[in-house]
């Protein structure tokens, strides 16, 4: 590669690398403002039946962050010093990433998730999208990655639990939002989402033949 197009290929890098970043901050940032203006039962209650809780979705996304940009570049967050119960090295009980206890303070949470993120942030500033890394839980016949995938699966993941923080924070208390510059639903009232409501209700009953 010649001088010019290496330097067409890290412009080329580095332009990719914002985009992804940006997507994956607007998921970040829809988590975090799904919390905003919950109580503390609120934010932590089960709301399916399988335990799906608001801030139990911070502090997974904020492992999932720590580890894929971490561990797997071999840029360790918890190097020096002892991770938390729910880390995946230490023995911990199945989905313990997944709820928060009552020990563990909002502000604890929501703070190592936007530690994960300067983590993430400075990982991928510091690596091209083709540095190869190892994902240790993985099986080994597939845990060597490269910086884009993992991009690309962190973002995908931290979406979906963004679309499980929308209908979670919904039933909470009706508030709804893609994000907080942008609802990305259409205007209405209550009434006229009632009535929208009703009228996709009879449409399912008639599709059943009720």
């Amino acid at each position: 590669m010649t001088a010019p197009q290496a330097r067409d290929h890290r412009a080329g890098d580095e332009r990719a690398k914002a985009e992804l970043l940006r997507y994956l901050q607007d998921a970040r940032d829809a988590l975090l403002w799904k919390l905003e203006g919950l109580s503390e039962y609120d934010a932590r209650r089960p709301l399916t039946p399988t335990g799906t809780n608001l801030l139990g979705l911070v502090k997974h996304a904020s492992g999932v962050e720590l580890a894929y940009f971490g561990d797997t570049f071999d840029r360790p967050y918890f190097a020096g010093q002892e991770p938390p119960v729910w880390w995946y090295t230490r023995a911990a009980e199945p989905n313990d990433d997944m709820w928060a206890t009552a020990e563990e303070s909002r502000d604890r949470i929501t703070g190592l998730y936007r530690a994960a993120w300067r983590h993430t942030d400075d990982t991928v500033g510091a690596l091209p999208l083709d540095a190869v890394g190892r994902v240790p839980w993985w099986p080994e016949e597939r845990a060597e990655v490269t910086l884009h995938h993992i991009l690309v699966r962190v973002i995908s993941d931290t979406q979906r639990h963004a679309g499980h923080a929308d209908i979670l924070r919904e039933s909470l208390d009706g508030s709804v939002g893609a994000t907080r510059a942008s609802a990305n639903i259409p205007p209405g009232d209550e009434t006229w989402w009632a009535e929208h409501r009703a009228r996709l209700e009879q449409a399912a009953q008639d599709a059943a033949g009720r």
